[in-house]
């Protein structure tokens, strides 16, 4: 897992994100990482990756395309996705009409909160919410473009931003199957929930089990573990057209 995170964070900051803006990295080479961390380059090496420290903004960012998740839940409490009012009668996984910024807060504990747009606007000012809904949906939508010519429809995302030297900075991992929903554009149905290369496998299950989420959680089987394994690499592969097996 830890490897197909780094992969794919490194080709999305490669390939999309350099246009639009800085990010946080140095490098994936653990030969280049600092001397100290030497005798641990094998256990490091492919899944981790040597960043610049940023001053992390208290928001997650996040883009929808598509009517799935905490959104498709407030939908049908109340016809809104983070208090935007949206068409009636719209079905689960539906395409919205344009994408949405939907901010969270970003929870030290527990699950992060939906906010609206002028919430997110009074934790951080008016200037830098727009400037990360700007930024925000302009990476969604390139990678929304290169995905789908992937076969792949990336029906959310969530990202990350800091300062460095006063700069906006993209952190953290980045177009994941941990951080979006990646769907397989050939079984998309609207209507019910769809077939993925994310974690959703991993919180189905978890739905299934007699827990109350509270920490720690149950034990995953061997089953569930192999078949997310599956899906993550699938989606390192068909968003990048390069084999799993050589990214270190």
């Amino acid at each position: 897992k830890g490897a197909v995170l780094t992969g794919l964070t490194s080709f999305w900051l490669d390939h999309f994100a350099a246009g639009i803006v800085a990010d946080h990295r140095i490098t994936t080479d653990v030969d280049a990482f600092p001397s100290v961390l030497a005798p641990h380059a094998e256990a490091l090496r492919g899944r981790s990756m040597l960043c610049r420290r940023a001053d992390v903004i208290g928001l997650e960012c996040v883009a929808r395309g598509y009517l799935a998740g905490s959104g498709w839940a407030e939908y049908q409490r109340s016809g809104t996705v983070c208090g935007i009012r949206l068409p009636d009668v719209m079905a689960q996984s539906a395409e919205l009409d344009e994408p949405l910024f939907t901010p969270a807060t970003k929870a030290a504990s527990g699950h992060d909160e939906n906010i609206s747009f002028q919430q997110a606007a009074d934790l951080v000012g008016a200037d830098l919410a727009e400037r990360l809904r700007d930024v925000t949906l302009r990476l969604y939508g390139v990678a929304r473009e290169h995905a789908g010519s992937r076969g792949i429809i990336l029906a959310d995302t969530k990202f990350e931003f800091g300062f460095i030297d006063s700069e906006l900075t993209l952190i953290d991992e980045v177009l994941t199957p941990d951080s979006s929903r990646f769907w397989p554009a050939d079984e998309y149905r609207p209507g019910r929930s769809q077939a993925s290369y994310d974690k959703q496998y991993v919180r189905d299950w978890l739905l299934r089990q007699d827990w109350d989420k509270t920490p720690p959680g149950p034990q995953l089987p061997d089953e569930v573990v192999i078949r997310t394994r599956e899906r993550y690499v699938t989606a390192y592969q068909r968003l990048t057209g390069l084999a799993f097996a050589d990214w270190s």
